[in-house]
């Protein structure tokens, strides 16, 4: 399916104040439906699309034209480390000024937020307790095949097992505008970064 379809769908669904589920209930299907249509893993027919309109109350044309290029890309940062964190949000900030950064200590609290949103760049520490980076981006590729994935760490040994989930990158702590800028053009799904593609 065209992904821009998808994002009408997310968009209208988050501006009418619905959840993934609520929508789902709306159409009686599955959230993973909703998920699969609004990431662009799943087609729809016409007649779920004007299902759509309905449970949205808007014009199906508005649900199959063209996304709107002023959506602000969603970059997560995932590190148990708050003060790193932090820092990592601000290089983000320079880098990718109209990114909406959104940032987690606890790994799981980032799955939840995925379930229901697009990510479009993750930034996962890999050492992260009881549950790595690693496992971290298994669940994100689930959700949205189309996010970037680029793990964070002070180590290199884990460059091996990084490459086997599906990652787009491996980026060595601390952060550097430099070091992000580069990374960025190597992503395997682009995305506009302030009026430039990734």
């Amino acid at each position: 399916m065209n992904r821009s379809i998808g994002e009408n769908i997310r968009k209208i669904r988050t501006a009418r104040g619905l959840s993934q589920l609520q929508l789902a209930d709306k159409l009686n299907v599955d959230r993973s439906s909703v998920a699969s249509w609004e990431t662009g893993r799943r087609s729809l027919d016409a007649g779920m699309i004007s299902r759509l309109a309905g449970a949205l109350e808007v014009d199906a044309n508005k649900l199959l034209s063209p996304a709107q290029s002023d959506a602000r890309p969603v970059v997560m940062i995932v590190d148990d480390e708050r003060v790193i964190m932090r820092y990592n949000a601000s290089v983000i900030k320079k880098v990718i000024p109209k990114a909406e950064t959104v940032c987690f200590t606890k790994p799981s609290d980032a799955v939840e937020y995925a379930e229901d949103h697009r990510v479009d760049l993750a930034l996962l520490d890999i050492e992260m307790g009881m549950i790595s980076g690693l496992d971290v981006c298994r669940k994100l590729l689930d959700f949205n095949p189309r996010t970037n994935v680029v793990y964070l760490t002070a180590y290199r040994d884990y460059s091996f097992d990084a490459w086997d989930t599906g990652a787009s990158g491996f980026l060595l702590k601390p952060l550097t505008p430099e070091g992000v800028k580069k990374q960025l053009k190597k992503l395997r799904y682009p995305f506009l970064t302030g009026g430039e593609e990734a």
